[in-house]
């Protein structure tokens, strides 16, 4: 059973209240997400609020909003916001992204998005909502993150190969574009567990990097290190 809280070097995320608890899929997408000096940032689906903490403690002089549809979640995430260093730079918006309208534009936009059909579902709706597109489809994420990004911004999102594949697809039907590819394995010569994409409105020439969690022997390879150090404890 996860603990009901998770302790990083800066700060400490509660999660008693979550459906879904601190993964390494949400620490790999707010160590990696980037963008040129944002002010703006914009955390879809917060859960928690961990990629929103880890992005405050990245970029000091950013602003961070987050979405988040389920009450309960919502609640924590804002408590995990309050006690921590970052708080007078964090808001939470709780209510479906459909329905979210600021009056600003976002320099970088993160997602760590649900990706399971409807026929997958169990008897745990908190949980349901958090990884089935029911209630947040791909098509409804893309227009609302094509409205909110600046024409300079940059659109985050952690997927597995295949539903980023159909991401992809429907990305470039809204106007954003693959710009860079990471690829997560747990050792080199492993399958690929996750990609984590960003996209824009600029077409351009696609790098990909692997990043691995372990090496061959089970000790921390240095692409996964290099990425957590200065947020988990022990890096």
């Amino acid at each position: 059973m996860a603990n009901s809280w998770f302790q990083f070097q800066q700060f400490r995320v509660n999660q008693d209240n979550c459906a879904m608890k601190i993964s390494t899929d949400a620490v790999m997408l707010g160590a990696l997400a980037d963008t040129i000096s944002p002010n703006e940032i914009l955390d879809i689906g917060t859960g928690t609020g961990v990629i929103a903490l880890m992005l405050a403690q990245r970029f000091p002089e950013a602003k961070i909003q987050a979405v988040e549809v389920d009450s309960q979640t919502a609640s924590q995430a804002l408590d995990n916001f309050r006690s921590n260093a970052f708080s007078e730079r964090m808001q939470l918006w709780e209510g479906r992204l459909q329905n979210f309208e600021p009056h600003k534009k976002y320099d970088l936009i993160v997602s760590n998005p649900p990706y399971f059909p409807d026929h997958l579902k169990s008897s745990d709706l908190q949980r349901n909502t958090a990884l089935h597109t029911d209630e947040l489809s791909f098509q409804d994420l893309l227009v609302k993150a094509a409205a909110l990004l600046k024409d300079t911004g940059k659109f985050w999102v952690i997927l597995p190969p295949r539903q980023m594949q159909d991401f992809h697809q429907e990305a470039e039907k809204h106007g954003l574009f693959l710009g860079a590819k990471f690829t997560l394995q747990d050792r080199p010569g492993k399958r690929v567990l996750r990609e984590i994409c960003f996209f824009s409105r600029k077409q351009t020439e696609v790098e990909v990097t692997a990043i691995f969690i372990k090496n061959e022997e089970g000790t921390p390879h240095e692409t996964y290190a290099g990425l957590v150090s200065g947020f988990l404890l022990g890096f």
